[in-house]
């Protein structure tokens, strides 16, 4: 056969298969899963990546299963979609699993092939996304694809820090599968379409006899607002596959790399008179935190994160001056702006976060201090506090504090005050920073007073401790507050202070790693 023969031969023959690689489970699957309102996997890479920039890997693997029938049913690629692409002109690494093959069930190779990327993005300095959308282990192949889970857990754990891993769950996600996004940085939920739960209702009813459905039990918006497993809920896959690429854009690739710069047309000196009037005249009336953080932020835009858990603290990326930077901000429109078990927890993984990806920490501080009650404190309100504690401690990126009003008791302590490393501290003329409020420190006080006096008696006191502590003064003159600013020119200070900070260098003791209190 002439060699040109013998090419037109294979290239007829690589057509035909990448053709059958590209139809998945069939025709009629992929049409079943459109009208279900979610998008097929080859559908989501292409409209995740920057357009024409995918490069597939492993398009002609096939399972090695010869059991329960299986070795009659052999479709290239074996559930899921592996390569890399660009997401506005960066490099990413990206799995789909493939619900019309198998369910996207996971099996040994299918396993393989999203560790071999997995491994690529560590080796490269790349992230990881995960567009996850499987019925769970291929059960005809038993334990090898309980371990296939294990080898992917294994590498999301020695990823983490490393490169940012996001997981978009797009449709079911349940058993074992869901430890490999529970590990991910970002959980992107689908809203009606996608859920996760270790058991799921049928079980539950069998074992506890609790009737719930699949998604009040484990759908978007029970693991956006309760469970806290998941940080963003989106309309459709499409809106899925956005905040996926919106939120790279404030991220770096790695743990080496600085986060994106993106120059603005916002200027970095303008001074915004509304921020003198959002905090209130009276300590204990609410107002929203996102109203500072967006008359602050390059062209008003933030990008929370978590916005439906754990409403008392404000977590989330912006930018200033084109930096990219993560803010943590009290919430004072939302249970007074207290620390509890869950704000506690969410904002400490995301100060996590920023310090291993090199994003600058904007803390924005209005608390009052922890919630007390019984259940608080038997659910570990201590350990769990001490995990945010931990986190800014820890932290060695630049850390910026505004203290916009209270900063009482130990949560002054946890919110990046400057005891713990914080680099440079602001506060408004507004800020009180005390042990506690005024009328409780004079109910410790002059308890005995109180009671053999009249109320004027007790007002006055109060007058007095706010006089001497209800202003940042006390703190400045010891030199925990550094500066005492106008709130209209917060924007140009943090700006100032972040180039200041550009350069900074920290590092925490040798040691193979700390012992956060989980």
């Amino acid at each position: 056969m002439k060699p040109e023969s013998m090419l037109k031969n294979r290239l007829e023959l690589l057509k035909e298969r990448s053709s059958a690689a590209e139809l998945g489970g069939g025709a009629k699957r992929l049409e079943k899963q459109r009208s279900s309102g979610k998008m097929t996997a080859r559908e989501r890479i292409d409209f995740f990546l920057d357009e024409g920039t995918f490069e597939e890997f492993d398009k002609f693997v096939a399972h090695r299963s010869h059991d329960f029938g299986l070795e009659q049913q052999q479709f290239p690629g074996d559930g899921v979609i592996t390569g890399h692409g660009l997401v506005n002109g960066r490099e990413v690494f990206v799995f789909a699993q493939d619900f019309t093959v198998f369910g996207g069930s996971l099996s040994e190779t299918h396993a393989e092939k999203i560790c071999k990327i997995m491994d690529l993005a560590m080796k490269t300095g790349a992230p990881v996304v995960g567009l996850n959308d499987s019925g769970g282990a291929r059960i005809q192949e038993g334990v090898v694809s309980l371990g296939g889970y294990a080898d992917i857990f294994l590498r999301n754990t020695l990823a983490s820090g490393v490169v940012p891993q996001i997981s978009c769950i797009m449709g079911p996600c349940a058993g074992g599968a869901v430890y490999s996004p529970a590990i991910t940085d970002f959980n992107v939920m689908v809203k009606d379409t996608s859920y996760m739960f270790i058991t799921g209702p049928d079980v539950i009813k069998t074992v506890t006899h609790e009737d719930v459905t699949k998604d009040e039990l484990g759908g978007a918006m029970t693991h956006n607002a309760r469970s806290g497993v998941a940080h963003f809920a989106a309309e459709s896959d499409e809106h899925c596959l956005q905040i996926t690429r919106e939120l790279l854009s404030f991220i770096p690739s790695n743990n080496m790399d600085d986060p994106p710069f993106v120059p603005t047309s916002d200027p970095a000196g303008r001074v915004e008179e509304k921020l003198n009037s959002i905090v209130p005249e009276s300590s204990n009336q609410p107002y929203d935190i996102r109203d500072i953080i967006h008359n602050v932020v390059d062209d008003g835009y933030f990008f929370e994160i978590q916005e439906h858990y754990a409403q008392n603290i404000v977590i989330g990326f912006a930018r200033l001056g084109g930096m990219s930077v993560g803010i943590v901000a009290n919430q004072p429109a939302f249970l007074a702006g207290v620390l509890d078990i869950d704000a506690s927890v969410k904002a400490a993984r995301f100060v996590r976060f920023c310090d291993c990806f090199n994003i600058p920490l904007i803390t924005f501080e209005d608390v009052p201090g922890f919630l007390p009650g019984v259940n608080q404190e038997h659910f570990g309100i201590i350990r769990h506090g001490a995990k945010l504690l931990y986190a800014f401690a820890e932290a060695t990126v630049p850390k910026i504090t505004v203290i916009t009003r209270k900063a009482y008791g130990g949560a002054y302590c946890v919110m990046a005050s400057k005891h713990i490393r914080t680099d440079i501290n602001f506060a408004y003329p507004t800020a009180e920073i005390a042990v506690m409020g005024a009328e409780g420190a004079v109910g410790v006080l002059f308890r005995r007073e109180i009671a053999e006096n009249d109320e004027a008696y007790r007002q006055n006191k109060i007058a007095e401790f706010e006089d001497k502590f209800a202003n940042p003064y006390v703190a400045a003159e010891r030199g925990f507050v550094d500066e005492v600013i106008e709130p209209k020119i917060t924007r140009p200070k943090l700006i100032r202070a972040l180039s200041l900070l550009k350069n900074k260098r920290d590092s925490n003791p040798p040691r193979k790693h700390g012992n956060i209190p989980l």
